[in-house]
């Protein structure tokens, strides 16, 4: 059932016209506009734990939300659904990969953003990076604009937008948890 859901989305148009803009920070207006992020450590091994997190999507690992299938590659194309359980029903959410982020300096980072599309509660685009500082220091950063699309949605933006800081706030936590270094 949900690998038909994932297939019926693949060649479906996003459902916004800006793609692609998360990559420079820029949010188009006429959306919610959230940016969250939070250090994950210091160094090399933080940063390789906390980019192989992102590659299994461990930011979704959240028990009410996970990615479907689980095993999704990050890779320009890739239609995944997010699964979320809120308020007693499951719902399912459909986004695709829009770019990869993968830069060497003087900031190194790895990510990618995905935008929705028409079976989606939303309409917008999130991008997730993982950023290694020169001094070491490693962070998770959530970057995303957003608006209701279904009407159900759009009649209850307080509890939308409760339910967006949830995730994030879940999604730093889980972060966290996994790129903490192994202890001896």
């Amino acid at each position: 059932m949900v690998s038909q859901f994932i297939r019926s989305q693949r060649e479906l148009p996003f459902t916004y016209s800006q793609t692609g803009a998360t990559k420079e920070g820029d949010a188009p207006s006429g959306y919610y506009v959230d940016h969250n992020r939070t250090k994950l450590g210091q160094g090399t091994e933080t940063f390789q734990k906390a980019v192989t997190a992102l590659q299994n999507w461990k930011q979704f690992d959240l028990g009410w939300v996970s990615i479907v299938p689980s095993d999704a590659a990050i890779a320009v194309g890739v239609v995944v659904a997010v699964r979320a359980h809120t308020f007693g029903f499951w719902s399912l959410n459909a986004c695709r990969i829009v770019y990869l982020v993968d830069d060497e300096g003087p900031v190194k980072k790895f990510g990618f953003a995905y935008g929705t599309l028409p079976d989606h509660v939303e309409c917008g685009e999130e991008r997730f990076t993982i950023e290694q500082h020169a001094d070491g220091s490693v962070f998770y950063d959530i970057f995303a604009f957003s608006h209701p699309r279904q009407l159900l949605v759009k009649t209850d933006v307080p509890i939308e937008r409760r339910l967006q800081r949830r995730f994030v706030r879940d999604s730093l936590a889980a972060m966290k948890r996994a790129a903490r270094p192994d202890e001896d």
